[in-house]
């Protein structure tokens, strides 16, 4: 099974390694979301439904919908630390779904959640942007050659002002001169 109707096709193994990448982002990052709100199981219940896709799932509503969920929660978050750590939650949900499309804002999908653990990391080091970095880093080591293959198919990620964004665009340059 492949999805198509895009610029491309992506297997449903690429999507898996796409959203494995992610989930494994997001989960490092989801406790600072908990002890800030033990209350809020939407990132959470994200995470699992990526993993369950990860862990050869069909990709179903429930990606989707938990997706949207920890993106709500991430609105509601009063800190940047909680609101990265909720937003990369709801990305690694919504990879299963990533659309073969050439359009530069798709990288988001693949890289997002890598860079907003890396920043959730500065934050954690007062702001340390070597910190940043050096988890950029190590998401670079985690990836895959599937997942290097997945990035080149989209143009460069767009460059933005906010530091997470930054970290993405740091991340994508040094995936792609693998």
């Amino acid at each position: 099974m492949a999805t198509g109707g895009g610029d491309f096709e992506l297997s449903v193994d690429e999507l898996r390694e796409v959203a494995r990448f992610s989930v494994e982002s997001a989960g490092q990052v989801l406790p600072v979301f908990e002890a800030a709100h033990p209350g809020d199981r939407r990132p959470r219940a994200a995470v699992d439904a990526a993993w369950e896709f990860v862990n050869g799932g069909r990709r179903t509503r429930l990606q989707r919908v938990t997706a949207l969920d920890a993106h709500r929660a991430a609105k509601e978050a009063a800190g940047e630390a909680e609101r990265l750590a909720a937003r990369a939650a709801g990305d690694a949900a919504a990879a299963a779904y990533l659309h073969p499309i050439a359009q530069a804002t798709q990288v988001g999908h693949i890289l997002r959640a890598a860079a907003c653990a890396a920043r959730v990391g500065e934050l954690a080091a007062g702001g340390d942007p070597d910190v940043g970095l050096g988890l950029v880093a190590e998401a670079r080591r985690r990836a895959t050659p599937v997942l290097v293959d997945v990035l080149r198919r989209y143009p460069p990620a767009p460059a933005g002002t906010g530091r997470d964004t930054q970290l993405m665009v740091a991340l994508d340059a040094s995936l792609r001169s693998l």
